[in-house]
């Protein structure tokens, strides 16, 4: 499976986010239902080795791979790809130069410069993977600055990008507005849907962070094609906290055993 095999549907992907650098919490949260995961390393915990764990726990299911790499380095894409992501979100892409940068990172020639060495990829995806890998793989620039907007045609333009994904806090900080998830500040909103706008006149997909699953089920309404919902630390740390509320709700009467 992968994220063009998902649209080809005519449906949005619905993404998970794992932030926990553990193959065993990257498993359970591939059996839940997810389209996509995606392993984020750059405000993650997570370095290339976990990585590579986790992408492992990840393939025992139909699950699409994906990782936010730290920055725009070419050598670290080429390197989550050779271990089996099959889309790769890269922060801060502010001008159709590092549009380029990053996705020369993730064809091969001709189309690319991406180094060969698909390492893992070849034992995730197949023998045939580096015939079909161009195609397979998924670039996302990330659209989260004020640089960004002024640039944002021109980022668009580049033809071997994908698709965009918006950073709401990043996003906000830039236009001087709160960082949060789930905007309602038109100074953020505005720019949000001039985006996505923009992203459909160039004939690219468009994906968001948001903090909730109806403001994700509102951003698919508006056309978006990729909506990450929170993250496993969020869930553990949502779900925990209404446990501890829910005990400390009760009566002194509970006995607890040990």
């Amino acid at each position: 499976m992968s994220l063009n095999a998902i649209w080809s549907e005519g449906r949005a992907a619905l993404n998970g986010w794992l932030s926990i650098p553990d193959g065993f919490a990257s498993e359970v949260m591939a059996h839940q239902g997810w389209d996509t995961l995606t392993i984020d390393m750059q405000h993650g915990i997570v370095d290339y080795a976990y990585a590579v764990r986790m992408l492992t726990a990840i393939s025992t299911t139909q699950v699409v791979p994906i990782v936010r790499v730290p920055w725009l380095d070419p050598g670290i894409v080429m390197k989550v790809l050779d271990a089996g992501a099959l889309g790769v979100i890269c922060p801060m892409i502010n001008s159709a130069e590092d549009a380029e940068i990053f996705t020369s990172a993730l064809r091969y020639a001709p189309r690319g410069r991406r180094s060969f060495g698909p390492i893992r990829a070849n034992l995730a995806h197949g023998a045939d993977y580096p015939k079909r890998a161009d195609d397979l793989v998924t670039g996302f620039a990330m659209i989260e600055t004020r640089a960004a907007l002024d640039a944002l045609d021109a980022i668009l333009a580049v033809p071997e990008l994908d698709a965009i994904y918006i950073g709401p806090a990043d996003l906000a900080l830039s236009l001087g507005a709160e960082p949060r998830f789930d905007p309602v500040d038109p100074v953020v909103t505005g720019p949000i849907e001039h985006i996505l706008a923009r992203a459909k006149h160039h004939g690219k997909r468009a994906g968001i962070h948001t903090g909730s699953a109806s403001y994700a089920r509102a951003m698919v309404e508006k056309g978006f094609d990729f909506v990450t919902i929170g993250s496993d630390a969020r869930f553990m740390a949502a779900g925990a906290a209404r446990a501890v509320a829910d005990f400390r709700n009760v009566g002194n009467d509970v006995k607890i055993a040990y």
